[in-house]
């Protein structure tokens, strides 16, 4: 199990006010005009009303957030959850995509596109895998709906009745018709935008759920756990006193009224005493019990006491005691779950990892080699193995390494330590031009447009114009430069932010001289 760089929402900066932002002994002029109260009155009320929604619109510009946790187990899993359901709900199954967040909040949501994330602390809370059936499905209704789009839709809608009620107090009040009345119009405005933007969410809301009572049904799965688990949220929602009888202020609508409706709608369906999959159930149990182990240790050894022998214990003392510097005792869990199933592919991918990352590369090959193979290749699993032939030193493994290396990018290019890895392999061989073009992917994987976009000028130059590789490094220049741009256009003033077709205004700390010329690759 691996983390990836920041994925969707969330801020990880805390906010700091310098000294000299600080209100003091400053003495201001007096704005005692009619206009200048009216001007006052006017940008207060645009400034309220543009900041009333950025909390749920202002992630989409931060670069921070949870990080995304990559294993091929979980990925598989929540791949044979998801397609059938995304199949009996009429959307295509191999456009659909479920990505783990490590993020402690029980919660699941859809940004944009087809792609589902799931939070771990979502996947702690779940008892089984219904539940999670559930969950997904439900938000697979949000994809089916398109509701991360038009939700923006309906936010940019409600704060233009904002901004024009708040428009229309403030001239109430530059007009003499008094401080309350002009504010009573602000309020009500305020309250009439935030009424409209929950209907909407709450019209979404209802919509996913009827999108998952037929999925659910489509693929002949029980919906008793997407009940079990609402009534979870409901259990929360009495510890924390919010009452059912008033669910206008929600988001959502409350638990027990989806619960009731859902409870009418889902009971009614021939699945509804349809058995989970054995077989779906025990693999869930050892993707929550190595995720456990993977990001709280010591909860893990206490959860899973090593008096328990089942299957999902063995994992989950494996991770802890690996992350948690015990490598004989995690490579002791690890052989163990070997002696269970000694051809599982994924107990084979733990033991090598614990090899590998314990200092034994050449030990490592053998146990990742099997699990590259018994998986079908799975694109983590073999660059991880890749990893563990370029780790040897030994230059008789760097044939197997580069070829295991490049299938692993071609079949899943989102893993930037590949690519570290394939760059590595470049090297020694001496190709400095696709040594810098792995490096430029790797860095545009990672979110360092700058670093990305000099790495690949680097391969343009020793590359063959009109290759795949060539274009390819074009791509990569121009995605760079535009991402650059767009960063530098936010915090410019009105002059900074003129830019050409292939380069922004010079000048300042993020500015590159760039030209059409660039582009050109030059290799023999």
């Amino acid at each position: 199990m691996a983390s990836r760089g920041a994925a969707a929402g969330g801020s990880g900066r805390s906010a700091r006010f310098h000294d000299w932002f600080r209100a003091g002994h400053v003495k201001r002029p007096a704005m005692n005009s009619l206009m200048s109260r009216f001007t006052r009155l006017l940008m207060l009320a645009l400034v309220l009303a543009t900041t009333a929604w950025q909390p749920a619109l202002a992630q989409d510009d931060d670069d921070s957030g949870p990080s995304a946790l990559r294993d091929s187990e979980t990925e598989l899993l929540f791949k044979d959850i998801a397609g059938p359901l995304a199949k009996a709900g009429g959307l295509d199954p191999n456009s659909v995509r479920v990505v783990l967040l490590n993020d402690p909040e029980i919660n699941a949501f859809v940004a944009t596109g087809q792609t589902v994330y799931v939070q771990s602390g979502l996947i702690q809370a779940a008892d089984n895998v219904n539940e999670l059936q559930g969950v997904i499905a439900h938000e697979l209704g949000h994809v089916s709906g398109g509701d991360a789009i038009r939700s923006a839709s309906g936010a940019k809608e409600a704060t233009g009745i904002t901004i024009a009620t708040m428009v229309l107090g403030a001239l109430a009040i530059a007009a003499g018709a008094g401080g309350d009345a002009g504010m009573g119009i602000m309020a009500a405005g305020q309250q009439a935008a935030t009424g409209k933007f929950l209907a909407f969410s709450r019209a979404t809301e209802s919509s996913a759920d009827q999108f998952a009572v037929r999925a659910l049904g489509g693929a002949g799965v029980s919906g008793k756990g997407f009940l079990d688990f609402f009534k979870k949220l409901q259990n929360q929602e009495y510890r924390l006193a919010i009452y059912a009888t008033d669910s206008y202020g929600r988001t959502h609508p409350l638990s027990s009224e989806r619960v009731q409706a859902l409870q009418q709608a889902l009971q009614k369906d021939p699945a509804w005493s349809k058995p989970t999959d054995p077989q779906l159930e025990a693999r869930f149990q050892r993707v929550k019990a190595k995720l456990i182990g993977f990001i709280d240790p010591k909860h893990a050894v206490q959860k899973y006491p090593e008096s328990d022998q089942s299957i999902p214990a063995h994992y989950a003392r494996a991770y802890a005691y690996h992350l948690g510097g015990y490598p004989d005792k995690a490579e002791s869990e690890a052989d163990a779950l070997l002696a269970k199933d000694p051809h599982d592919p994924f107990f084979l991918e733990l033991k090598g990892q614990i090899l590998l990352e314990g200092g034994k590369p050449k030990d490592a090959i053998a146990p990742l080699r099997e699990a590259t193979q018994r998986s079908g290749n799975m694109p983590l699993i073999a660059a991880m193995l890749g990893h563990a032939l370029v780790a040897t030193e030994d230059s008789k493994n760097f044939a197997e390494a580069k070829q295991v290396l490049k299938a692993a990018v071609n079949r899943d290019n989102e893993n930037p330590f590949a690519w570290y890895q394939l760059g590595i392999i470049y090297d020694r061989e001496g190709d400095q031009a696709r040594a810098s073009l792995a490096s430029a992917e790797r860095f545009s994987l990672e979110g360092n447009p700058r670093q990305a976009m000099q790495s690949a000028r680097t391969a343009i130059a020793g590359i063959k114009p009109g290759t795949p590789d060539c274009l390819r490094a074009q791509d990569i220049v121009m995605a760079a430069r535009g991402e650059l741009a767009n960063k530098k256009n936010k915090r410019s003033d009105d002059d900074d932010r003129q830019q050409g077709l292939f380069g922004v205004k010079s000048g300042g700390k993020g500015a590159d001289k760039f030209s059409q010329g660039d582009l050109v690759c030059r290799g023999a």
